[in-house]
């Protein structure tokens, strides 16, 4: 509070300060050390009176003489001919005028009007002939109305009133004719002498002529020109003698009594004014120094910095500018205020004073010192300068513009109703911007104005079915309405709305294959699990015979390696689905890695009672593979057809080069419904013994999917009813 205060009174100085400069600037030169006579009223009346003396007295224009000087011009003729028009129109006017009045006078039978204006239109009829037959006719009609202008101008000039108490005495050097008014002998307040050593009064017979030259003219709507004018001048006579005002005319009821009191009431009043001035200056630098504290001490100056600086700019040129107008206004109205003071005056010079002087002078060093300590901050203005409204409209500007079609129609239609504003406001102007205005309207503004409510309802649907969309609602598509960018928003909505359905379709298969995984997992963990825990049971029992001991053992081996066997899968899944699983390329024979597996299952085949039937090349088919990895590719695909093919029938083993790839195909026919759904197959822990009663995790075409992807190549499954194909290709060296 106590910050506010002195702020508030600093400001209050600031103002006086600067009032009082401007108006020492004005009025000091018009006061400082001169007296009423050398006020600007008393010196305004003088240059009054020496401007009119000598045309209205002195040497005033003689009026037979000046009408000898008027002339006629050819063009003059001319233009007084046909300023009417021509001769057929000036005649048919007058005959159109007269027609109506005469009827009007044969009809109430007035046989005297109507005599009346059949002769004055005959003679308006006859003078306007002879204007178009002789020259003098009108040319004497011209000087006539010239020497009527001419008698009046110097009867207006010679009638001239002075608005000063002037007293003179002048003799014409020349002639020696004395020219007097009043008493110069009186005392005075203004006396002026002319004579050989300080100048002559020269007297010009002309009113505008000083010191022989020409300064101003008014000769009205006169038919004299202003060169017939000077032509009438009379040369410039010199006087010598006395100018006084006289010094009563100051005194108690003088009649400049009252200009003289208000002028010494004003100067005084100013002096006093500009001495007060001056100690409120000597305040400001002294025991009144301006204090940053004021303003960064304030609750005012956190809230008046989150403003964006625009705003901030904005109001420092609107608080100064409020400012300048009134310390501009107070410093010309403050001498008025003093010579008449009066409380009322007072009063709102004092309110106009705080809410217009100094509540802008407070806020206005607010806002500088404010605007010195953000700059001050390193980085600070930057972040204003960016987080501004400008900056923000530019982006906007630029971002409006991605799309040119929208963003000129956008700019087409602002253009549009700023010009309809201005026509608006015009066509109040003049009739033909009505017409104008009217004729945009109609093939301008409403076509647009159609084009934009269509586009606007559009939007309206489209943000409408968006907002369907958001809750979920994918099952209505947005129409697509022509050609605009709207309309292709509209078909990216509808592409959206297909992708998310899409998506939202995958998610609730993947979350019900994860379901479905983390079931498999568990019954294939948990089946050789119990057994190992069943038989562990068993096997701590004393009483068991030998041969039962090692039944058991040789079930607890396999059932440990089936559990072995899962684990490795998993391991081996998890590693390609995280990109953990590196290859060690090299160059292999497939050819001979076939015959190798299917060596190595000859046992299994033969027990399984099914035909084999191989097609494999005789010489080397090389490729560029992880050896190890594609042997367990092939092991997996052997195992598949000896576990699900049906018992009896035939499998078909075949390895072919096929142009630059490598064809790996087993065929056969199984034992279990798989269905049409083929891309399930390559799915973790998805077997075609949906019982899950046979050997297998379930991980085998899953893992040989991975490792052929991560070899370039392609795995691919075909169903025909129970015929089961897949292919494997792989590019070969």
């Amino acid at each position: 509070m106590k910050h506010r205060s002195l702020l508030f009174i600093w400001a209050a100085l600031v103002v006086i300060v600067l009032v009082s400069i401007l108006s020492l600037n004005r009025q000091g030169f018009n006061m400082i050390g001169k007296n009423f006579a050398e006020s600007g009223n008393v010196s305004w009346g003088l240059d009054e009176f020496y401007t009119t003396i000598g045309p209205s007295e002195l040497n005033p224009i003689d009026p037979t003489e000046a009408k000898k000087q008027i002339t006629v011009t050819e063009n003059e003729i001319e233009e007084h001919r046909t300023r009417y028009g021509a001769l057929s129109n000036q005649l048919a006017d007058i005959q159109g005028q007269y027609k109506d009045l005469i009827e009007e006078a044969k009809n109430v039978s007035n046989e005297v009007l109507v005599n009346a204006l059949i002769e004055e239109r005959d003679i308006k009829i006859e003078d306007i002939k002879m204007n178009f037959k002789d020259d003098t006719h009108v040319e004497a009609k011209i000087r006539t109305e010239k020497e009527q202008e001419l008698a009046k101008y110097l009867h207006e000039v010679k009638s001239g009133a002075y608005s000063l108490p002037i007293a003179y005495e002048l003799k014409n050097v020349d002639t020696g004719e004395v020219f007097s008014s009043g008493d110069v002998s009186v005392p005075s307040i203004y006396k002026k002498e002319f004579n050989s050593g300080k100048g002559y009064l020269k007297a010009h017979s002309l009113p505008g002529q000083n010191n022989d030259e020409w300064t101003y003219y008014d000769y009205g709507n006169s038919a004299i020109h202003e060169d017939n004018i000077e032509a009438m001048a009379n040369p410039v006579q010199s006087f010598e003698g006395t100018v006084i005002i006289p010094k009563k005319a100051v005194e108690k009821g003088g009649v400049l009594y009252a200009q003289y009191t208000d002028f010494n009431r004003g100067k005084y009043a100013l002096y006093t004014f500009w001495l007060l001035s001056t100690l409120a200056l000597i305040a400001l630098f002294t025991v009144l120094k301006f204090r940053k504290e004021w303003v960064t001490g304030t609750d005012y100056d956190a809230r008046y910095g989150a403003m964006k600086i625009d705003i901030k700019v904005i109001g420092m040129l609107a608080t100064a500018l409020i400012l300048f107008m009134y310390v501009d206004s107070a410093s010309s109205s403050v001498v008025n205020l003093l010579q008449y003071p009066r409380l009322g005056r007072f009063g709102s010079w004092t309110v106009s004073f705080i809410l217009f002087g100094v509540l802008p002078t407070a806020l206005l060093a607010f806002q500088i010192v404010h605007a010195t300590e953000r700059w001050k901050k390193k980085g600070t203005i930057e972040a204003d300068l960016k987080d501004s409204y400008a900056v923000q409209f530019m982006q906007a500007l630029q971002t409006m513009f991605l799309r040119r079609s929208i963003g000129s129609q956008t700019f087409i239609l602002l253009i549009g109703f700023f010009l309809a504003g201005i026509g608006f406001i015009g066509m109040f102007i003049h009739p033909i911007l009505f017409v104008i205005y009217c004729l945009c309207v109609l093939f301008f503004a409403l076509p647009i104005s159609f084009i934009f409510v269509r586009r606007a309802a559009y939007l309206n649907k489209i943000i409408i079915a968006t907002e369907a969309m958001a809750t979920g609602r994918l099952n209505e598509e947005i129409k697509i309405e022509g050609k605009s960018p709207l309309a292709n928003h509209a078909r990216n909505l509808n592409n959206l709305r297909e992708g998310v359905r899409s998506s939202m379709s995958e998610q609730a298969k993947s979350e019900r294959l994860k379901t479905e995984l983390i079931t498999n997992v568990s019954h294939d963990l948990r089946t050789p699990l119990t057994s190992i825990i069943t038989y562990t049971d068993l096997l701590k029992d004393e009483t068991i015979t030998p041969e039962d001991r090692a039944k058991y053992v040789d079930i607890l081996d396999k059932k440990s390696q089936r559990l072995k066997t899962l684990i490795e899968d998993l391991f081996e899944v998890s590693k390609m689905a995280s990109g953990n699983l590196e290859l060690h390329r090299q160059r292999v024979d497939l050819t001979q890695l076939l015959q190798q597996a299917l060596a190595e299952h000859a046992d299994d085949i033969a027990q399984s009672g099914l035909d084999f039937r191989t097609d494999i090349p005789e010489e080397m088919l090389t490729a560029y593979v992880d050896g190890q990895r594609w042997w367990r590719v092939l092991d997996n695909l052997i195992v598949n057809a000896i576990k699900y093919s049906l018992p009896g029938t035939r499998v078909y083993v075949t390895l072919r080069k096929t142009g630059n790839m490598a064809e790996f195909i087993v065929k056969n026919i199984t034992k279990y419904e798989l269905g049409e759904n083929v891309d399930e197959l390559f799915e973790r822990f998805k077997r075609a013994d949906a019982s899950r009663h046979t050997d297998g995790s379930g991980l085998g075409l899953a893992i040989s999917q991975s490792i052929v992807d991560m070899h370039g190549g392609t795995m691919k499954i075909e169903l025909d009813g129970d015929l089961f194909k897949v292919t494997v290709a792989i590019p070969i060296s």
